[in-house]
């Protein structure tokens, strides 16, 4: 007979104390979450029932040691928060399958399209999505500026990236070409000059449907996460979310960026994960935790799309972990 108890891992916790959290008040009694990280001074290790401090992700035989926590731990799902790692989960799915844990991760290729800019760009594209401008080859983009096309300023981006990482906004083709000369892997995108909002989604990991979406105006970034923010319910803009996902056959929790320019919406980036801002969407009542939770026991969700309130506001602060118990003090600076 199996067992009713669900626990769930939680891979790369760091800093994400509140979701940790969430997960512990949605099982209640009735499993445990377990954390892992490869630093002992990840805070978000300490909220969780049990922890395990594991090798980076790029070391060998990671995979081994995930599977073999999973294992003796009697996961039943595993999710990861950081965006390297969704498509090693996404990449080993069949691994956890045979075992009997479940990655709340999409499918592979959709997980490297998120990750690849110009990718999902070209995808928008071609199924017939307004989405933000963006080119691999500067001397299109400056063929585009001579035609009255694009204009500055633009920014300059990875095209892997993420956490707003060695993103420049530029005003000329001189730092266009300074930019270029010293890194590889660039791309140019236009400068939306509008509204942003943020989308919390949930797709049902067992009937493959939109059963959440949350929404709210980006009113400050840090570090390329939502630091202050706004719900906003608008249903033209959740049928065009609903459309998109469906399209993309995107499965579990996932954070689109959209932009509202003259009235019109523009999808711009995927992360195929928990976005930072997502404690907004629960503490408003979008409980993604509780669907995940069904998805494991076999039960479908019905559809909550909309289920808030407009008008509430997320404000984040710092908070403090301290700690005194950990066994090695002897860590190495953290970069």
């Amino acid at each position: 007979m199996m067992n009713n108890n669900i626990n769930i891992l939680i891979l790369s916790c760091g800093t994400r104390n509140k979701i940790v959290q969430y997960f512990k008040k949605e099982l209640d009694d009735r499993g445990q979450v377990l954390a892992t990280d490869c630093s002992d001074l990840a805070p978000a290790l300490y909220e969780a029932d049990k922890h395990f401090i594991v090798p980076r992700m790029s070391e060998e035989g990671y995979l081994e040691v995930i599977l073999s926590i999973c294992r003796e731990n009697d996961i039943r799902a595993v999710i990861s928060l950081i965006d390297p790692e969704l498509c090693f989960l996404a990449k080993h799915k069949q691994a956890f399958l045979d075992i009997g844990t479940i990655p709340i991760v999409s499918d592979s290729d959709v997980v490297e399209m998120c990750f690849d800019k110009h990718k999902m760009f070209e995808f928008l594209v071609q199924n017939g999505f307004q989405t933000v401008k963006s080119y691999l080859d500067k001397e299109e983009f400056y063929n585009d500026v001579d035609a009255g096309i694009i204009n500055y300023p633009v920014f300059v981006k990875p095209v892997r990236g993420s956490a707003s990482i060695n993103i420049s906004k530029v005003t000329s083709q001189e730092e266009i070409e300074l930019l270029f000369s010293r890194f590889d892997n660039l791309m140019i995108q236009e400068f939306m000059d509008g509204t942003e909002y943020g989308a919390d989604v949930y797709i049902d990991m067992i009937s493959s449907e939109p059963v959440a979406i949350y929404v709210k105006e980006k009113i400050k970034m840090r570090a390329g996460e939502t630091d202050k923010s706004v719900s906003i319910k608008d249903e033209q803009l959740f049928e065009l979310i609903k459309k998109f996902v469906r399209e993309t056959r995107f499965k579990g929790i996932i954070d689109i960026d959209i932009f509202k320019v003259n009235g019109e919406y523009y999808i711009s980036e995927v992360n195929p994960r928990f976005g930072g801002g997502y404690p907004h969407a629960y503490e408003s009542g979008v409980n993604v935790p509780k669907m995940i939770i069904n998805n494991i026991h076999g039960n479908a969700n019905a559809e909550a799309i909309g289920n808030y309130d407009k008008g509430i506001y997320m404000m984040k602060f710092n908070d403090v972990r301290i700690i005194r118990d950990i066994a090695d003090i002897n860590y190495k600076k953290e970069v």
